[in-house]
């Protein structure tokens, strides 16, 4: 049985070996990429490069997005030259992006006026996990059209989870950032009072590694908090977006999420720097930068 013809559009830090994965698994591969140098990798490695998204889509099986914002992903789906225009019926689009769960099921009702099915497939893990094909992968829609693609799915990531409808998907990755950012702020000022009042802040990192208050946050970022890298890793600017993501649903379901308020007020600090494409980890310095120590007397 000849395996599905899968259509890549969004060859960015994440999307680029997530596509590779998919290729080395044996999966014919149509890509688009707003710069075609984007591609030049997987084209190297034989896949077919397409100019518009509609030219592609019309070659494919299943279509995944791997781009950045919402209206990125209206774009290629919905725009001018948009996969919509020539994809195919009985097909399947993936969105593995973060967006707005309101803009996901809108895409899967419009999708299937046109007998299109539509996951929305968010994924955990970074660029590390990635690279590792060991993502965390969160589905929502229907779960026949989840075993469709369960096998494509497991090149990409280790943990894959059927987790409602459609929106679904993209619900439960704002659930995940929203924990993932509050905590990051948390560690931020643990690591910078400790560093504050004369204490190391690498031990008192590793200290609480060893306890109740370790996380995935702790390690990764808290890395680079007390050494002060903030070159790599993932963008500010994406959890900026997410983060505004979570404070729409909140405002729109009348929930307090007092929390995330503040930390949208420190990453705001870091983006009005422009300083949006550092890690994360540099939510640390705001504090530093806002702090004032006590006068001696």
């Amino acid at each position: 049985m000849s395996k599905q013809t899968i259509g890549w559009i969004g060859l960015g830090a994440m999307g680029l070996p997530m596509a590779q994965h998919v290729m080395a698994a044996g999966y014919p591969l149509a890509v688009y990429a707003r710069r075609a140098e984007s591609a030049a990798p997987l084209v190297a490695q034989g896949a077919q490069y397409y100019a518009t998204p509609a030219q592609m889509a019309g070659q494919c099986d299943v279509v995944i997005t791997m781009v950045t914002a919402a209206t990125d992903f209206e774009a290629v789906v919905f725009g001018e030259h948009g996969i919509c225009h020539s994809i195919r019926p009985g097909s399947v689009v993936i969105d593995m992006e973060t967006i707005s769960p309101t803009v996901a099921r809108a895409a899967a009702t419009r999708l299937s006026g046109q007998g299109v099915a539509m996951l929305d497939a968010p994924v955990s893990g970074g660029p590390m996990g990635a690279a590792a094909a060991s993502l965390s992968i969160m589905v929502g829609g229907t779960a026949a059209d989840l075993a469709r693609v369960q096998v494509l799915l497991g090149c990409m990531g280790k943990t894959i989870t059927h987790v409602g409808e459609s929106g679904a998907g993209q619900i439960t990755k704002a659930c995940n950032q929203l924990a993932l950012l509050v905590t990051a702020q948390g560690v931020a000022e643990a690591l910078h009072m400790a560093s504050s009042l004369g204490a190391d802040p690498a031990l008192v990192r590793q200290v609480l590694l060893g306890g109740v208050a370790s996380s995935r946050v702790l390690e990764l970022f808290g890395e680079r908090m007390v050494q002060q890298h903030f070159e790599h890793g993932i963008d500010t600017r994406l959890y900026h977006k997410d983060m505004a993501i979570i404070l729409e649903l909140a405002h729109s379901a009348g929930l307090a999420l007092p929390c995330s308020a503040l930390v949208m007020q420190q990453i705001n600090a870091l983006m009005g720097q422009g300083r949006g494409r550092e890690d994360l980890a540099a939510l640390i310095t705001v504090l530093a930068q806002t702090s004032k120590p006590q006068l001696k007397e």
